[in-house]
């Protein structure tokens, strides 16, 4: 492995300049790290074999640091929880969980934890795990807001493809959030990681381990299914539907599809309540959504499970499609962004140009027609203006005759039969 001098960031051997300040790299045995006044962690190596490399972030279960696992030359992220985590049984054990579950998932698009274990020096435990160049999702949405179809399609593509095999395994996430999906930059876009199986449910299978399930149920709220929301045991993978349709939503519109005050105001608004539709909510949004996708999200996010979107794999084809994009989830999850983009602007306009706008149909009473004069018409029979007469009428168009001679006649004939009618009768008499 070679190191920075001046970052200490571990990179790959042929790497030749740290990305972050443009410094030589050297081979890391050559480049040995000072110790650090704000952390006496800086340059030891814990449990006899990992070397701590320089602070990567701090949370609220521990402090993470970029190091090298000196048994297997490898770059790693390592977890020290801190002293209050280590005494909390539950939270140890989560940590452990994770660690165990990560043996059985695949980690094409899962992050691998590689070890758990306690450093009997400093009496800490720490957390290995695999390293990864990027940023949780949630810091991306808080930078910018919303994020283009075409980065949502491949990220969901990609999440489909590692929690599918998850799912096939027996493991339930229950914990899926913007914080957990962390995305690895490249060239052709984001490579995704799901972070987190510390809170996962396993079904017990002949192929998988028997954990131990402790506490209550865990997640956030903003993206728990309603059968989660009530602590249901009949708990499956559609409840990992129905938080990545809540995070897509987000991602689509900046917004949560459902709010509240507190906790238990957002689950009743999950329990009682139906979200805008994206397109309406996203309706000044920088980039516009599909028509199809609201049945996509509704699909995702319905409350009886039964009727929801069955597979990870089947949200993520209906999204793509919704886009107007030809494949699956798959193909997607390794099509350039670039070209994922083009794809769905091409489609957009495909879109646009079948929409045929409505024709505006003439109005036959907006001008209407003027007889011609019966005295002009010389040659023409009497017969034949009373036809004309009759077409024009049927047509709307008002007649020559005053519109009162008629009821004016009428009443005149009444007038007079009533008239001879009192009169025999008189005589009759």
């Amino acid at each position: 492995m070679k190191v920075c001098s001046v970052c200490q960031r571990v990179l790959p051997d042929d790497a030749g300049f740290c990305p972050a300040d443009g410094t030589a790299l050297m081979t890391a045995s050559l480049a040995p790290v000072a110790p650090s006044a704000d952390d006496p962690r800086i340059g030891t190596r814990l449990a006899n074999r990992f070397e701590v490399r320089r602070i990567v972030a701090d949370g609220g279960m521990g402090r993470v640091y970029e190091g090298i696992d000196r048994q297997t030359d490898s770059r790693i992220a390592l977890k020290v929880l801190h002293d209050h985590v280590a005494k909390d049984e539950v939270a140890l054990e989560r940590f452990k969980r994770e660690y165990e579950i990560s043996a059985l998932l695949p980690h094409e698009h899962i992050v691998e934890v590689k070890d758990f274990q306690r450093d009997a020096a400093s009496n800490t435990w720490l957390l290995v795990m695999e390293f990864l160049d990027g940023e949780e999702l949630r810091y991306v949405l808080k930078r910018e807001g919303v994020l283009p179809p075409e980065r949502i399609v491949r990220m969901m593509s990609q999440v489909a493809i590692g929690l599918d095999e998850a799912h096939a395994r027996g493991f339930v996430h229950r914990d899926l959030k913007p914080d957990n999906l962390f995305l690895c930059g490249t060239r052709e876009g984001d490579v995704v990681k799901l972070l987190d199986f510390g809170s996962a449910k396993v079904t017990a299978t002949p192929s998988t381990k028997k954990l131990t399930v402790l506490g209550t149920t865990i997640g956030s709220p903003y993206y728990m299914a309603p059968e989660q929301a009530q602590g249901l045991e009949t708990l499956d993978p559609r409840a990992d539907i129905f938080a990545l349709a809540a995070v897509t939503y987000e991602c689509m519109t900046g917004q949560v599809p459902f709010v509240g005050t507190n906790g238990p105001s957002i689950l009743l608004a999950i329990l009682t309540k139906d979200p805008v539709p994206p397109t309406v909510k996203a309706a000044n949004a920088k980039y516009p959504v599909a028509p199809a996708v609201d049945e996509v999200i509704e699909s995702a996010l319905a409350k009886n499970p039964a009727i929801r979107t069955p597979t990870v794999g089947a949200f993520a084809d209906a999204l793509g499609r919704a886009y107007g994009l030809a494949g699956d989830h798959r193909q997607w999850a390794r099509t350039p962004q670039q070209e994922l983009a083009a794809a769905i602007a091409k489609a957009a306009q495909e879109r646009a140009a079948r929409v045929v706008p409505i024709s505006v149909v003439a109005d036959p009473f907006a001008a209407p027609l003027v007889p011609a004069p019966y005295e002009a018409a010389r040659g023409m029979d009497d017969a034949f203006g009373a036809i004309r007469e009759a077409d024009l009428v049927a047509q709307g168009v008002p007649s020559a005759k005053p519109p009162w001679l008629l009821p004016v006649i009428v009443g005149l004939l009444a007038l007079v039969l009533g008239g001879a009618i009192t009169l025999v009768v008189m005589m009759a008499r």
